[in-house]
């Protein structure tokens, strides 16, 4: 029997994640994956097997196998941001230099 080989679309789909939770999880070798020239391919049942040995139980929780992590009751929270700097001149700014005339 031929294997089943699958690109990173593919098995995004059988999956049910992103395309970018694959490519993240071949690159940090969580799932195994065969190179054809450039090209990147997997073969499911290795790709079950993996998966189910770093967490025995049911496929439907593969986001968290994967990697993918959402906050506490599915909320996201905001991150803190720095203070911007102001754009334009203020009133202090331009009462330091004295005007020509």
């Amino acid at each position: 029997m031929r294997p089943t080989l699958l690109n990173v679309r593919e098995l995004a789909g059988y999956l049910n994640v992103s395309e970018k939770s694959i490519r993240r999880a071949y690159r940090k070798g969580q799932i195994p994956f065969k190179r054809i020239f450039r090209c990147v391919r997997f073969d499911l049942e290795h790709v079950i097997e993996a998966l189910q040995r770093a967490r025995p139980g049911n496929l439907e929780r593969t986001s968290v196998i994967l990697g993918q992590r959402s906050a506490t009751g599915g909320a996201s929270r905001r991150r803190a941001q720095l203070p911007r700097p102001r754009l334009g001149k203020t009133g202090a700014s331009i009462a330091t230099k004295p005007r020509r005339k």
